[in-house]
């Protein structure tokens, strides 16, 4: 790609008056003073749903949590919305949103995510957002990203287009506003990226200083516009730069640059910068520069109409930085935007925001094609150029990846076309506009969908063909997700993911036109060389981790069938993204055998793909089960089949049973070609009346040799295993058994929930004691989340009926809480308090203010022996009660 040609001075001003430039700054409606400081945040997690399931996997890596989203959720994202700043005891004062005060941008498939599994951070970071437009005259601090992390450099123009304009329609559906600024995936850009982002509108993007190649002030006179060049990486970064884009034919011509200070914010990822708040501000301090005349040989012109009022001091780093790869720096962050910053006069804001008071009086070319994380342009993502490396494995996979994907996608192409010009008045239009039915998920959405797109009024089975190709060019995007290549081997998660959704591609495409294009895509794979052994090649890769994991609607309906046999599902069930509505079930047990016959028709959610499905299902005892699907042709055939299948089980003949289900039934599954997850939860379940017998024989062993326990612990006496195994299974159920009638409590609460459960706090403070005294560790996992749940309903209960008149029973209740923690602490259980935390500083605030509206005295004794309760239960939950009020 060519570099943009510079535009003579002519094309921008067409007469240069120094008078006139130095009027109109100074007339300008709002002028910036002094050191401005933005920190900008990106956070951005890859897309991990199964394609075929619309659901995150397990992944063992995140333990103690399901997964990577749900692990950086509780490391960073929520941390960030409910940032501490502490007191000298570790004590909580304020409680502070971090989004308020940075500029942030957030993946929209992040947000997707967070919207549906914390929907609390999810309103807290829409509300950041509405509170920073409403402070700074409508300039918020999110800005858009292009949508799921694609090198845009690297893709076509088309999905360069789609990507940028379903980056803004997520960013419009989610803030109720239009974006200003974009963040590109890796920060990388080229000519054709830019003039795309200006044809949709937005204002601004953030580069690193290594992506600039010159700069010059513009709108000088002839002789005095030389540029000066910063290749080496020595931009300013201090001021906004304006890009012109000479190829744009009509409208806006450039879009405007910011440019983050590389040495500070590489040091807040890879320094100890973030150590503390006094650090961080120390260092962003070393980045202030003196307000000195730009360019003192204008003798012509006083310096100080040349002379910058304003500075930024501009730093970027993955939002995730904050708390989940620098642990508690959300903390520092929060105190450094609080106290610290502002202490040394220092003003926060945003990009959007310095821009209307500060526009460029600066030009900048850029380099041809760039990215923040790679020294060669884009080649981490399309070549073996070293990045991501560090260690002994080579990236020789990388070239053949793209080269495939890149096959892959043009053949889609051809098929999108071909077929969808006759579904679709505007087939790439409506590829555009489809990102409003994947945010809204609505019945009204996709009929609104339609009526604008189609080329006739469609089909119910036109309708699903459309959806398909539309769901087949939505995975072919999302196949190229940047982090597919960002590390040295193809079989990392990141590898396989994008190849998942490639596989799903390919199923739609051969669903849709019957052409096959598995067999090639697999072959040039085989040229994608893996690190590992195992694997051999990226062929390797798709055939030993992507196939196993596809799912179709025959592996969904035998899912639900093995499942029928252990629960009692809904006459309308959802699995996943399919819903399941059951037009027939049957079951018979005999013996240790159980047999379950049914019908259901089965739809998928994105494609509304709909089939009826006829199963039966045969568990032969422990982990054997036999499970039969059929498509049959009408409701008639099913019933044939299934007097069949039951005549052969009654029989009780485990052989003429499975050979009736295996005739009658064409496909047949059993546990193993379930996933991992199911499997696992059916084994659990299987497992459970095992457990259950050996529980009561421990229970047995346990109450008959109390008294030599006892003797052995009293006399400091080591205790045969087999006698302190017993007594820790023992004492483990009792608790656990405890915990499930106290979780059903708090499910169904009748009254005060409180005084309803003490009886069952009482019984576990009993077991916690005789677990101390037989050296025990309890193994209650189930117990932290009850406990939790339990404070924090309890005090919700509480703070709705607390007011002045009722001192004794919020006495009572505020007892109730410490005792509840206190439990906590016995059985060493590390209760995580934040969510009471917030819910009690809100509660603060809020009743600081009531007593202030109401003028009520802060000296008479009811309000003097409220607030002391006030204060004690603060104690009790590690909040400064009488700093939190004395700053509300």
């Amino acid at each position: 790609m060519s570099q943009p040609q510079p535009i003579s001075a002519g094309e921008r001003i067409s007469s240069f008056d120094p008078q006139n430039l130095y009027r109109s700054s100074q007339n300008s409606p709002e002028i910036a003073d002094g050191v401005y400081v933005c920190i900008h945040g990106h956070f951005y997690q890859p897309p991990r749903e199964d394609p075929s399931r619309g659901v995150v996997s397990k992944q063992p890596s995140a333990a103690p949590f399901h997964d990577w989203n749900e692990r950086i959720l509780y490391e960073s994202y929520r941390p960030n919305a409910f940032a501490r700043i502490l007191n000298g005891a570790g004590e909580v004062v304020r409680i502070v949103n971090n989004y308020e005060y940075i500029s942030f941008n957030i993946g929209p498939t992040l947000m997707s995510w967070l919207e549906r599994h914390d929907l609390e951070t999810y309103r807290r970071i829409l509300a950041a957002d509405k509170i920073s437009c409403d402070r700074n005259q409508g300039h918020g601090n999110a800005i858009a990203q292009a949508y799921n992390h694609i090198i845009l450099p690297l893709a076509n123009y088309r999905d360069k287009v789609t990507q940028i304009r379903w980056g803004i329609a997520d960013f419009q559906h989610r803030f109720r506003r239009d974006p200003e600024g974009m963040w590109l995936a890796e920060t990388a850009v080229d000519n054709d990226t830019l003039a795309v982002l200006v044809n949709e509108g937005i204002r601004f993007i953030i580069l690193a200083p290594s992506q600039a190649s010159r700069c010059r002030r513009f709108g000088l006179p002839h002789g005095y516009d030389e540029w000066q060049s910063v290749e080496a990486g020595d931009i300013d970064p201090t001021q906004p730069y304006r890009c012109f884009i000479p190829t744009q034919p009509n409208g806006r011509n450039y879009i405007d640059i910011f440019f983050y200070d590389g040495p500070i914010s590489g040091d807040m990822g890879f320094d100890d910068t973030l150590q503390s708040s006094q650090q961080f501000a120390d260092r962003l301090e070393q980045a202030v520069r003196s307000f000195e005349s730009e360019n003192e040989s204008l003798d012509w012109i006083a310096s100080e109409r040349f002379r910058r009022r304003s500075q930024l001091i501009s730093v970027a780093t993955d939002g995730e930085t904050f708390g989940h790869h620098r642990g508690g720096a959300e903390k520092t962050l929060a105190h450094t935007v609080i106290n610290e910053l502002p202490a040394r006069d220092r003003q926060i804001i945003s990009y959007a925001h310095y821009l209307s008071l500060c526009p460029p009086t600066w030009e900048v070319q850029l380099k041809p094609v760039t990215a923040w994380s790679c020294s060669h342009g884009v080649d981490r993502w399309q070549h073996e150029c070293g990045c991501g490396g560090g260690g002994h494995w080579q990236q020789q996979w990388r070239a053949p990846l793209r080269q495939a994907l890149d096959w892959l996608r043009d053949h889609l192409i051809v098929i999108y076309e071909k077929l969808g010009t006759a579904l679709l008045s505007n087939p790439w239009a409506a590829r555009n506009d489809y990102i409003n039915v994947l945010n809204r998920s609505s019945e009204q959405a996709l009929e609104q969908f339609f009526v604008s797109h189609q080329t006739h009024p469609l089909t119910r089975g036109e309708r699903t063909e459309a959806l398909r190709l539309l769901e087949m060019q939505r995975h072919a995007m999302l196949m190229y997700t940047s982090c597919g290549w960002f590390f040295d081997e193809i079989s990392r998660p990141e590898g396989t993911q994008i190849l998942r959704y490639a596989a799903r591609a390919i199923e739609l495409a051969e669903a849709v036109s019957g052409k096959l294009l598995e067999g090639e895509f697999v072959e040039q794979l085989a040229q994608a060389p893996s690190n590992v052994d195992y694997f051999k090649t990226g062929a390797g890769v798709y055939q030993k981790q992507v196939k196993p994991s596809q799912t179709s609607l025959e592996r969904i309906v035998a899912h639900y069938a093995i499942s029928s046999l252990f629960n009692s599902f809904r006459p309308e069930e959802q699995l996943y993204c399919y819903t399941l509505r059951r037009q027939d079930y049957y079951q018979q047990p005999l013996g240790a055998l159980t047999l379950a016959v049914g019908r259901v028709e089965v739809t998928t959610a994105m494609t509304q793909e709909t089939q009826i499905l006829s199963f039966a299902v045969l568990h032969l005892g422990g982990w054997d089960f036999q499970c039969g699907i059929q498509a049959f042709p009408n409701r008639g055939h099913y019933t044939q089949a299934k007097k069949v299948v039951t005549e052969a089980f009654s029989t009780a003949s485990i052989a003429q049973s499975i050979l009736a289900i295996d005739k009658q039934f064409s496909q047949t599954y059993t546990l193993k070609d379930l996933s991992q997850e199911e499997r696992q939860q059916i084994m659990q379940q299987l497992n459970q009346e095992t457990l259950q017998r050996l529980d009561k024989l421990y229970e047995q062993v346990y109450r008959e040799n109390y008294s030599v326990l006892m003797a052995f612990h009293r006399d400091c006496i080591a205790v045969p295993q087999s006698l302190q195994v017993a007594a820790d299974i023992t004492l483990s159920q009792r608790a656990l058994a405890v915990i499930r009638t106290l979780e059903q409590d708090i499910t169904e609460p009748n009254g005060d929930l409180l005084k309803i459960t003490v009886g069952r706090v009482a019984e576990l403070e009993g077991i916690a004691i005789e677990a101390h005294h037989f050296c025990t560790r309890l193994k209650i996992p189930d117990a932290k989340p009850v406990l939790e749940r339990l404070i924090y309903q309890g005090l919700s209960q509480t703070l709705q009926v607390a007011n002045l008149e009722q001192y004794i029973e919020l006495e009572a209740a505020i007892e109730g809480i410490e005792r509840l923690i206190k439990l906590g602490q016995k059985l060493d259980l590390g209760l995580a308090l934040y969510r009471v935390q917030e819910l009690y500083y809100d509660y603060l605030n809020q009743y600081e203010s009531d007593v202030i509206a109401t003028n009520q005295p802060a000296s008479t004794h009811q309000t003097s022996s409220h607030r002391t309760l006030l204060v004690r239960l603060g104690w009790a939950l590690a909040l400064d009660t009488n700093a939190v009020l004395a700053s509300d």
